[in-house]
């Protein structure tokens, strides 16, 4: 632990050091301009990672930007509150860098919960060679469905994340390793893929404090970034397909093996499988503005026999937003403004099946549904007041707890 505070610490350093003399540079040099985030007409999921607001310097060959995200919030489970508390959830910043024709790099680092977890979230170098086949490697998002991919925070009018993509998947799920990305279009028509090879889970999705089957507790070993738990590479990749007058629908797959089957060349276990389909579809209807986001994933896990049937073998989890805008205009200096009203529904079964005894269904559920006002001044900022509510039972189908929060806050590009 100490060892990566002390890494962590020394980054921290290095990017201050890299950051500040391009702000001082500012002093003296205006801006050139800053590269606008527009993913509605010709970019994809994929994209998402370059589809940034970034700041641009003369004479400077780093662009720089970022995204800070706090609220407040008043939650109740069963009635029991602990009152009002204010959260900084995230600071993230990015940094790209155009090294020579036809190679670039990018790089996202973020904060969480002020410095409480930090992270690489992406580091990787691109090389361009035709517009269908581009070489990517580095610590890279796993492009399962479409949140992984697409997830800053002021993009979205809720400030909690989906229980699809961080309860059941690990959201902002990231590797180390390599892989091949690429994307053409005809007419209305956008279509893309990507394929990576990366370090990937651990027997933790098994083995963790909750005592189920929880794919977001192999996040907590930060090791993937430096060795395989078991020297077999995860396959993750992911086809995309856009029309622009419609929306965009994803399919994408992520699996491998996830134990330690082997210890100093003996032979402890056999291999033990994990794979994840996902499917993702986004769009808007242009005369009314109404946007749609959805998401839905299914888990196949090979779980022990020695373990309880309390740990699930097979999930499902889903997720829907709807967002409507109803106020569009000039509003004191912001050109378009706009005031939105917007839903989401949640619904996560991390156990699918019967018990063997009774034949009866398992349970472990949870139910959110999450309505949001939202107002934006302009599409990089976005300020949110959201209600919760979920519904949560235990494996046996008992109402394990209800809970409810209030949330005010902002997200916000810089």
């Amino acid at each position: 632990m100490r060892t990566y505070i002390y890494t962590m610490s020394k980054l921290i350093i290095l990017v201050t050091f890299m950051v500040i003399p391009i702000f001082g540079s500012a002093q003296e040099e205006k801006i050139v301009n800053r590269i606008p985030t527009d993913s509605t007409q010709n970019n994809l999921n994929m994209d998402a990672v370059y589809d940034r607001p970034f700041l641009k310097f003369k004479k400077v060959p780093v662009a720089i930007g970022g995204y800070l995200e706090a609220n407040s919030i008043y939650s109740s489970t069963d009635g029991v509150s602990e009152g009002l508390s204010f959260q900084a959830r995230r600071f993230t910043m990015f940094m790209s860098a155009s090294i020579y024709n036809r190679i670039k790099f990018l790089a996202e680092l973020e904060f969480e919960d002020g410095t409480k977890e930090i992270g690489i979230e992406f580091a990787a170098m691109d090389i361009t060679l035709f517009p269908l086949l581009n070489f990517r490697g580095g610590i890279v998002m796993n492009p399962i469905g479409g949140f992984n991919q697409n997830h800053d925070g002021p993009k979205w009018e809720f400030i909690e994340r989906p229980d699809e993509a961080v309860q059941m998947l690990p959201a902002t799920w990231s590797n180390v390793g390599f892989g091949l990305y690429g994307k053409t279009h005809f007419g209305n028509w956008i279509a893309g893929y990507e394929v990576y090879l990366t370090n990937g889970f651990d027997d933790s999705v098994i083995d963790n404090e909750l005592n189920k089957t929880y794919l977001p507790a192999a996040k907590l070993n930060r090791n993937r970034f430096e060795e395989s738990n078991n020297g077999i590479p995860l396959i993750s990749g992911k086809v995309a397909i856009k029309n622009r007058k419609i929306g965009e629908l994803g399919f994408s797959y992520m699996g491998g093996v996830y134990n330690t089957f082997k210890m100093e060349g003996l032979i402890v276990d056999s291999k033990r499988r994990l794979d994840v389909f996902s499917i993702d579809f986004n769009s808007t209807i242009k005369k009314s503005g109404t946007y749609f986001d959805g998401e839905a994933s299914y888990i196949l896990i090979d779980v022990p026999n020695t373990y309880t049937q309390q740990y699930g073998n097979q999930q499902f989890g889903a997720f829907i937003d709807i967002v409507q805008p109803i106020i569009r205009r000039k509003i004191l200096d912001w050109e378009n403004a706009s005031l939105n009203i917007a839903a989401r529904f949640d619904y996560v079964d991390w156990n699918i099946g019967t018990f063997n005894e009774s034949n009866t269904n398992i349970g472990d559920q949870r139910i959110s549904i999450t309505p949001a006002i939202s107002f934006r001044p302009s599409s990089q900022t976005v300020l949110r007041l959201n209600y919760r509510y979920s519904w949560d039972t235990d494996i046996f189908f008992n109402e394990k707890s209800r809970s409810a929060s209030i949330m005010f806050g902002f997200s916000t590009y810089f």
